[in-house]
């Protein structure tokens, strides 16, 4: 009889000593990820492999890509970049274009490259899909990626290359971009963007930091603006301009690189140096800026660009947190 109650309170002792230990990792795990979203805490595999999705989204299947860093911890909050590529593209071809996946560029961010619709995005005359249906598209995906994975909530980013990066602009002029910390966009369309301050765009906050880099020689998308293939296109000293106004910047200042075929304008704004800002390299076409060889570059028939887009957009978006 004694040994059958001394059994039972050893157990009883175990018992209670793994529910309490148990207890305390939870608590542990919580804290580690605080800040973080409710999927932290969900272990995944295959980690530094870019990984295929589908979700439902206004009645019609959408795809996307995710790429975790190669350490990736369920227990820490990581930045988010969302990569929209161009037209009669995918994400395969914009994560292969920009390299943004490496651990050179990302190490310690989680990408997310979204597909749209035939092969392009909202905005354009050819787009399949609306602008409500790709922002509906865009907030039904942060929402799944919330609660799969393990993200800070405060670094949330979009970069996006030519109608990818005037989607970008789309959602930053829309109620959607107040989930994001940064946009920045490489040789930008945009179409929804071309009537002035007030006219298509209604941030959700202000500031909001905005990059922008583009060829001088585009011939797609033309710096003085104009006709287009998908539509008007504003000037990017204009839509700068507009931006500027927006975002409360009253000065910049402008730093001529590579011998003259460089310029980087940077604006201060709400008395925040950065962020607004603009790289212009003269000789370079419709293509994401790379010092090295990339594929829209050849492509556009050009070689290499002095500036590196991947390097510049994610140091862009290290330096901003959503308030």
């Amino acid at each position: 009889m004694v040994a059958h109650n001394l059994r039972i309170a050893a157990a009883t002792f175990l018992v209670s000593t793994t529910l309490a230990f148990a207890a305390s990792l939870d608590v542990t795990q919580r804290a580690t990820a605080a800040g973080g979203t409710a999927g932290c805490g969900t272990t995944h595999l295959f980690n530094g492999i870019t990984q295929y999705h589908s979700l439902t989204s206004g009645g019609r299947d959408r795809s996307y890509s995710i790429h975790l860093p190669s350490n990736y911890s369920e227990t820490k909050p990581y930045p988010l970049v969302l990569g929209f590529h161009g037209s009669s593209s995918i994400g395969f071809f914009f994560e292969a274009d920009t390299g943004l996946s490496g651990s050179k560029y990302s190490a310690d961010k989680i990408m997310v490259y979204p597909n749209g619709v035939g092969g392009a995005w909202a905005g354009a005359n050819y787009s399949e899909a609306t602008v409500p249906e790709d922002l509906g598209f865009v907030s039904d995906l942060l929402d799944e990626i919330r609660a799969g994975w393990c993200i800070d909530n405060s670094r949330i980013y979009a970069t996006g290359l030519s109608i990818g990066g005037g989607f970008v602009n789309t959602i930053a002029c829309s109620e959607v971009g107040g989930q994001f910390a940064a946009f920045a966009a490489g040789s930008g369309s945009f179409y929804t963007d071309n009537s002035g301050v007030t006219g298509g765009c209604t941030p959700a906050r202000s500031p909001i930091p905005m990059l922008e880099i583009h060829g001088g020689s585009d011939p797609d998308v033309h710096y003085a603006g104009g006709p287009g293939e998908g539509g008007v296109e504003p000037a990017i000293p204009d839509w700068l301009s507009w931006w500027a106004q927006r975002n409360k910047c009253p000065s910049n200042t402008t730093e001529t690189l590579f011998n003259g075929d460089v310029q980087h304008i940077v604006w201060e704004c709400n008395g925040v140096e950065g962020v607004l800002q603009h790289w212009k390299v003269d000789d370079m076409g419709h293509c994401w800026a790379s010092t090295t060889l990339d594929f829209s570059e050849i492509a556009a028939g050009q070689g290499p660009t002095p500036i590196d887009a991947s390097t510049i957009v994610m140091a862009f978006f290290d330096q901003f947190t959503k308030p």
